[in-house]
Formats: C-alpha cells, sequence, structure tokens
C-alpha cells in the first residue's frame, strides 16, 4: 500500500505540474485545429504519444511486463468518443484538464470533475453499468492494428516515429514571432520551472516520460495499466459511498496527484486564485462533465486513456477514439463558437435601403 500511494502521488504530481506550467489542454488545441487552423498542440501530443509507444513496447520487449490490446467495442468507442468531444468543450477542459485546472481553483472545473465522476460511476457499477453493457456487446475480436494487419508492432511504431518527427521538423522551421513578455521577476530554475512559457513541443516529451513511466510503477503494485483518469476517478466516488477498499488503487493516487501536482504549480507561479463562473459557465461545466463522465465511461477511456495510451499501445480503440473525439470537439465548438459568432456578426450588418 505505501509503494501504491508514494508513486501513484509522485507520478500524478509530475503530471499534474507539467501540464499546468505546458499548459497542456488538450481540449483547446483540438478546438483550435478547427477555429484558427492552430495544429501545435495536436503535434504535442503526437509527440508524447510516439515517447510513449517506444518506451513501453521497450519495456514489453524486456518482459517487464505483458500487454494485450484485447477486443474493440467498436460502436461504444465510437459513440463514447464523439460524446465526450462534445462534453470537453463545454466543461471547458478534458478529463485530466478538468483535475489540474481544478488545482488552480477554477470553481468551474470543480462542478464538471463533479458531474464527471459521478456518471463514470454509474456508468461502472451504478444503474447506467447495463447499458454500458450492452452497448459494448458489439465488438471486434482484434484491437491490436499490428495484429489485425499481420505485422510486428516495431514496423508500426518506427513508421509513427518517422512521421512524427517528420511532421515536427517542419513545423520548428517555420518562423515564429517572438512575442514579449514581462520582464522577469525570477532568475535562474524558478524562472524557468514558474514563469517562462514552457514550449508544447518540451511539455510534450515530459509527458511522455511520464506515460512511460507510468506503467512499470503501476504494474509493480498490481494494475496493468499505463496514464488513466476515468476509471480511478470513479473510483474514489465508488469507495467514498460504498467503503469498499477495493476501489482504492494505484490510479486513485494517480489523480490525486494530479491535482496536487497543479496545485502547487499554480500557487508557485502565482496563478492560483478561485474563479467563480456565472450560472450559464456553471450549467454548461456540469452538462460537459455529466458528458465526459458517459462518454469516456462508454469508449472506454478519456482523451489521457484512449487519446494518449492506448494510441501509444498502436490499437485500433486508441486511434478511432482519438478521431471521433476530435470530431465531437469540432462539432461543439461550431455550435458554441462559430454559430453564435456568425449571428452576432449578421445582427450588426447594416440593411441598405
Amino acid at each position: 500500500m505505501a509503494q501504491m500511494i508514494i508513486t501513484g502521488l509522485i507520478c500524478g504530481a509530475l503530471l499534474g505540474f507539467v501540464m499546468q506550467r505546458g499548459r497542456f489542454c488538450l481540449t483547446g488545441g483540438f478546438r483550435d485545429m478547427y477555429l484558427t487552423k492552430d495544429n501545435r498542440m495536436f503535434y504535442a501530443l503526437l509527440i508524447a504519444i510516439a515517447i510513449q509507444s517506444v518506451g513501453v513496447y521497450t519495456l514489453i520487449s524486456l518482459k517487464v511486463f505483458e500487454f494485450s490490446a484485447g477486443s474493440l467495442p467498436i460502436i461504444a468507442v465510437i459513440v463514447g468518443s464523439f460524446i465526450f468531444g462534445i462534453g470537453i468543450i463545454l466543461a471547458g477542459g478534458c478529463a485530466t484538464g478538468t483535475w489540474y485546472r481544478a488545482g488552480e481553483g477554477l470553481i468551474g472545473s470543480w462542478i464538471a470533475l463533479a458531474g464527471y465522476m459521478l456518471v463514470a460511476a454509474m456508468m461502472k457499477s451504478g444503474v447506467l453499468l447495463p447499458l454500458d453493457k450492452a452497448i459494448k456487446e458489439t465488438s471486434i475480436e482484434t484491437n491490436s492494428i499490428a495484429e489485425a494487419i499481420g505485422v510486428n508492432n516495431w514496423l508500426i511504431i518506427t513508421i509513427f516515429v518517422v512521421v512524427v518527427a517528420f511532421i515536427i521538423y517542419r513545423e520548428l522551421k517555420k518562423p515564429r514571432v517572438k512575442i514579449p513578455g514581462l520582464k522577469p521577476k525570477k532568475t535562474g530554475l524558478a524562472h524557468i520551472l514558474f514563469e517562462k512559457r514552457w514550449h508544447p513541443f518540451i511539455t510534450a516529451t515530459i509527458i511522455g516520460v511520464i506515460a512511460t513511466l507510468a506503467w512499470p510503477l503501476s504494474v509493480a503494485t498490481g494494475r496493468i495499466g499505463g496514464l488513466g483518469v476515468t476509471t480511478p476517478s470513479a473510483n474514489i466516488l465508488q469507495f467514498l459511498v460504498t467503503g469498499e477498499i477495493s476501489f482504492i488503487n494505484w490510479g486513485v493516487f494517480l489523480v490525486l496527484g494530479i491535482f496536487l501536482g497543479s496545485l502547487f504549480a499554480a500557487k508557485m507561479s502565482g496563478e492560483f486564485r478561485f474563479r467563480i463562473p456565472d450560472t450559464k459557465t456553471a450549467i454548461n461545466s456540469l452538462c460537459g462533465g455529466l458528458m465526459m463522465g458517459f462518454g469516456a465511461g462508454l469508449a472506454g477511456g478519456c482523451s489521457i486513456g484512449n487519446g494518449l495510451v492506448m494510441t501509444a499501445m498502436m490499437t485500433w480503440q486508441g486511434w478511432i477514439s482519438l478521431g471521433f473525439m476530435i470530431l465531437g470537439t469540432w462539432t461543439a465548438s461550431y455550435f458554441v463558437f462559430v454559430r453564435p459568432s456568425k449571428k452576432a456578426k449578421q445582427a450588426t450588418q447594416v440593411i441598405p435601403a
């Protein structure tokens, strides 16, 4: 238990710290791909996936642990990921983003987190469990991409790494407009950690390493898996309601660590403050959280569990989920941002006599 608590909290705190300081927000990244054609955060995600994929499959090759991709509940993954994508736009952050933004003092994120945990628990062991099982009955036997097409995993990983390296090379060659910042108040390491703006690619590299380390740390406690947010979030509520100690696992301390790491980073950088949302934002946050819990529970993972981890394991579930997650964010972005903007623009146009 001590090992579980210590390693889970440390890994989570590192992740929360890095995500808060690097502003690693996949919700904003997916949204900006559509609204402003800015793909940098998506490219950053690809870096984290590539690093984790190489790291984890190296550990598997060294027989540190075994991994089975299992089957693919195709309908559940498609429907759940799309709903999850809509939910993160309404909530203002994905599952992990909600945890780390709650550490910054955003009350709206606390509201979204409550809805997310509630429905995720209902999907795992509550009234929504029969629905979850019914939708997941439709499944495809093979979830591994390599197994499905009859090649070695390392061939797919190598091709993926080469493609990502080429994309990053082209991106880094583009000229960037230097944005003037305020005069630094800190120096040395304190300036780098708590004041300097982190490049998303550097942030993604660190996250990829943390995601790799999460596997052996988690496996050492009997939990076969890497980073995960949805099930541990549900487990917290399940434990609080039932008192069953079996719900406490390495993932629970991981998500608690994300909150603590973000809280520390926000405090040290002067970014922590309680921010109370208006009524409309609070309602959107709650609705978004409820949709996140349902979608992630149904899809078998959130933007981290599916979008970062299962993609790195080169599974159909991960990549299909990521695609429909992005599609969901684009759909919600149209109705939340684009359509109202168009209507407002039309309303202000002067109609000629």
